[in-house]
């Protein structure tokens, strides 16, 4: 009887002891189930309090406004931090829009033939004066598509005081005093042109004039007919039309329109991974080009982060959900000198950058990096792209770095915290996974060893179970799980915890390429040749799976959506949200290979972009979305930009080795020899980088590549112009000076290889060579803005507290404010100096065609005492062999 009492009460016991862990791990279930609802309804409302911040100045700049003008501006009633789909300004009168496809290519190595310089013949008569000063010889007519001429009405047009009255450009007669007065520059004429000043008559100019730049003399001839500038030594001539009394009376500033960035077309999925992430906002969060992009795809807008410079290549995101750190790749500047990579961490609410990190310690790029979980956030550890791929550990709030590591010379692709052990880093890649123990500013290595098990070619990705191990997948399409264990202890030293396989579970046919814990504790895993994804239940069995199409291409990052849905982005820029039900659907899609070519309907809200990928795409600029594509066979052509007259008699066109010829339509297309025949010519669209009324655009010092395309919006007020080192500018036309000012704007990480208007001048069309991007700017006009439209600096001392920082405050342990602050401060101004007003924000930069000028610009910051930092644009390409030349003397405001 005693045995079986004893019996009796060793079962009572561990039923009693099962029913308390199954009581505990329902109450942990609870517990993590509150959390995320808090997590949630803290960025609910974060977003709620910005929103209600924005209404406020809102009314606040509306009741302004009627108090000093008596009624409110239109432009002062549409918020600008979150443009709403479908929103546009009024239509204008349609115009006819011409497409204009440069080729980077054509133009690099049509210049190496023409680097002679040509030596002048004597004048004579004015027809052998002509020849004389001719580019060079006839060229060789090239079999080429033929050009589709425009509807416009046959008639040619001369320009004449009434006619050039009538359109909007500016008038380049010989102004009135008053005129000159009222026209004159904000700067003196020094600043900001060189060309000497000389004595002239309305219509002869008795000398030659030249700068003192030898790479580039701007000349003009004794009799005032025409302009010669040189490119790498080349002669270009350029002749003055008849209406222009006087050249040096023509004055070129800066136009009043702007540009504010208003959507990006694309997704970096093709070369990045784990790039896609759900905010509890509602959010989609990803990046293109350098432009990190928060898409509500229920609502269909963008917001955008622009604090960076050039290509992000990674990003992590805060246990909180709201904060974000995204790392960025080098560049080089002007003399071929090593610019620095970092990390920023910004708040996804304010669009704020909070702090940047290591500027000075990384070196190539940022290849990934994960915020500690343990902690709270508090640390940040990041691998970078360097040969020994170096592993740093940052206190990121006081930018400190606790420790630094070489981990290994093969590619490594993941590195992540322990989500329970805050000394634990785990990173992994080809060949390796290793387990590193952090302690103060130490990091100890201890390598997985795979044992029986066959050794992958690439552990490709890692996650973390309920239980603490550690979860891989690897190019093999096997998953392994990694349990810590406690081995003998070392004479004189405590027990060593190492992780050994405990499992090993086959996935995918292929690599297992990405891994996503879910908030249930379930599983997805996304495969690479199969493209498969695949739900797991908590014992790690296969419940549920669904194959991507083979057009979307295979698949790089799998996140959790809403409710039961997943986002996936694939390796053909495609950004998917799906069920395994109801399949899958669009949501962000974009070009494959580096993209060149751009036109605007010439009356709808469309445009047309092609690209090597040999993918033609019609998108709505209204809707912000893909109409249809189609794949085509695409061709080469030495003619790189053409324009219409508007009798369609005659086309302009500019060709490799920069040339400016004229052609005779009605003759056979046949070259025009008398090129001073055409100078009155008014065309119908403007997109030749070379010809009198552009020529202003060009760098000093240019080697005739620097400007990849050129636009003359249909009101004929501006001139858009896409350079090779990843901007856009904005020039008043005509730009008929030497060195004319320019408003420039950075959203792509590439060179700019097109631009072109909307029919109605709304909007500007940008696309990004390499990284791929198609970028929708709005033009603005320069207003006074209501306060709602102060942008943020990008520093934290000139920045407001967030909503999100007061509501997180009380669970992130925060540094004394005193010294990151300073630090980030200091940081932030020696990169550049940040613009406060939203104003200064849609003009990145001002300042003239000399790009290489080492002054700031009028709203850059005072002396720093050191000089700015400089920042240009980098192929996306591994060898990073083109040098680019940029100075960035403001830095972008971080937010749109």
């Amino acid at each position: 009887m005693d045995g079986f009492a004893g019996s009796l009460d060793d079962s009572i016991s561990a039923a009693s002891t099962s029913d308390v862990q199954d009581r505990l791990s329902a109450l942990e279930s609870r517990v993590q189930q509150q959390e995320d609802e808090i997590t949630v309804l803290k960025a609910a409302l974060a977003d709620v309090l910005r929103r209600l911040a924005i209404s406020e100045d809102h009314v606040a700049s509306v009741k302004k406004s009627v108090s000093s003008k008596g009624q409110p501006s239109p432009r002062a009633v549409i918020p600008m931090s979150c443009i709403t789909n479908g929103s546009g300004a009024n239509r204008k009168p349609s115009h006819t829009s011409a497409v204009s496809i440069a080729g980077k290519e054509t133009l690099s190595s049509a210049a190496k033939s023409g680097t002679e310089k040509k030596k002048e013949k004597p004048q004579g008569q004015r027809e052998k004066k002509e020849e004389s000063h001719s580019n060079d010889q006839s060229p060789q007519i090239r079999a080429s598509p033929s050009p589709q001429p425009s509807s416009q009405p046959l008639q040619i047009h001369r320009q004449t005081p009434e006619s050039k009255n009538a359109t909007p450009t500016k008038s380049i007669k010989r102004p009135s005093p008053a005129e000159k007065s009222h026209n004159s520059w904000e700067n003196s004429d020094d600043s900001r042109n060189k060309l000497s000043k000389i004595p002239s008559t309305p219509k002869l100019i008795p000398k030659v004039t030249k700068t003192a730049d030898k790479h580039k003399d701007v000349i003009i001839n004794q009799e005032g007919e025409y302009i010669k500038m040189f490119m790498r030594g080349r002669p270009i001539t350029m002749f003055i039309p008849s209406d222009v009394d006087n050249y040096d009376d023509i004055r070129t500033e800066l136009p009043p329109e702007k540009l504010k960035l208003e959507w990006a077309y694309g997704y970096r999925g093709k070369d990045c991974r784990a790039n896609v992430y759900l905010l509890p906002t509602g959010k989609i969060v990803y990046f293109i080009a350098s432009v990190v992009v928060l898409f509500n795809y229920e609502e269909r807008t963008q917001r955008h982060y622009l604090g960076h410079t050039d290509c992000v290549k990674c990003l992590a995101i805060h246990p909180d959900k709201i904060r974000i750190a995204t790392g960025q790749i080098a560049g080089v500047d002007k003399d071929g000198r090593p610019l620095q990579p970092h990390v920023r961490v910004w708040d996804s609410v304010t669009l704020s950058t909070l702090q940047i990190i290591g500027l000075g310690t990384f070196e190539r790029g940022v290849g990934c990096l994960d915020f500690s979980k343990a902690d709270s956030g508090v640390h940040l550890c990041i691998i970078d792209d360097s040969n020994e791929h170096m592993l740093t550990v940052w206190d990121w709030q006081k930018k400190a770095k606790g420790a630094e590591i070489k981990t290994t010379n093969e590619v490594v692709l993941a590195v992540e915290f322990h989500p329970t052990d805050a000394n634990t880093i785990i990173t992994c890649g080809k060949s390796h996974i290793f387990f590193w123990t952090w302690s103060g500013n130490s990091l100890t290595r201890k390598q997985g060893i795979f044992g029986k098990y066959e050794k992958p070619k690439f552990v490709q990705c890692l996650a973390f179970l309920g239980n603490g191990d550690v979860l891989t997948g690897d190019s093999g399409g096997v998953m392994l799980i990694w349990s810590k264990t406690t081995v003998e202890p070392t004479p004189g030293k405590g027990p060593k915890g190492v992780y050994q396989i405990s499992k090993q579970i086959k996935a995918h046919d292929g690599s297992v390429f990405t891994l996503c814990q879910m908030r249930n504790g379930m599983l997805l895993t996304g495969g690479g040749k199969d493209r498969k994804i695949i739900l797991w239940d908590h014992d790690l069995n296969p419940e549920r799976e669904i194959e991507v199409p083979d057009q979307y291409g295979t698949i790089r990052a799998v996140a959790e959506g809403k409710a039961d849905q997943f986002l996936v982005g694939t390796s053909r820029n495609f950004i998917l949200r799906g069920t395994f039900n109801d399949g899958f659907q669009i949501e962000v899609q974009g070009h494959t290979d580096e993209l060149w070519g751009l036109a605007t309907h010439p009356f709808k809200d469309l445009l047309l972009t092609c690209a090597q990928d040999r993918q033609v795409c019609l998108w709505n600029s209204m809707e912000h979305r893909l109409e249809w594509t189609r794949l085509v066979d695409g061709h080469s052509s030495y003619i790189t930009h053409l324009d219409w007259s508007p009798d369609n008699k005659y086309i302009m066109s500019n060709s490799g080795d920069y040339e400016i010829l004229y052609w005779d339509i009605p003759n056979g297309c046949k070259l025009i020899r008398n090129r001073s025949d055409c100078k009155d010519i008014d065309w119908t669209t403007y997109t030749c980088v070379l010809g009198f009324q552009v020529f202003g655009v060009w760098p000093e010092g240019s080697d005739g590549t620097d400007i990849n395309a050129l636009v003359r919006s249909h009101n004929r007020k501006v001139i858009a112009v896409a350079d090779d080192f990843c901007k856009v500018h904005l020039f008043q036309y005509p730009c008929s000076k030497a060195k004319a000012p320019s408003h420039k704007y950075s959203a792509h990480s590439s060179h700019v290889t097109n631009v072109s208007f909307t029919h109605n001048d709304s909007h500007l069309i940008s696309t990004g060579g390499k990284d791929m991007s198609i970028i929708q700017w709005k033009l603005v006009e320069k207003l006074s803005l209501p306060q709602n439209e102060t942008v943020a600096d990008t520093t934290l001392t000139k920045a407001p507290v967030s909503s999100t920082e007061s509501v997180i405050q009380s669970n992130t342990p925060t540094p004394p404010p005193s010294q990151p602050l300073n630090e980030t401060a200091e940081e932030e101004s020696r990169i550049s100096s940040s613009p406060t007003l939203l104003e200064n924000s849609l003009e990145q930069t001002v300042e003239p065609s000399e790009d290489h000028s080492e002054e700031e610009s009028e709203e850059g910051s005072g002396d720093l005492g050191e000089p700015l930092y400089e920042e240009p644009c980098n192929e996306i390409s591994k060898e990073q062999a083109k040098a680019t030349l940029l100075e960035d003397q403001q830095d972008p405001s971080p937010s749109s």
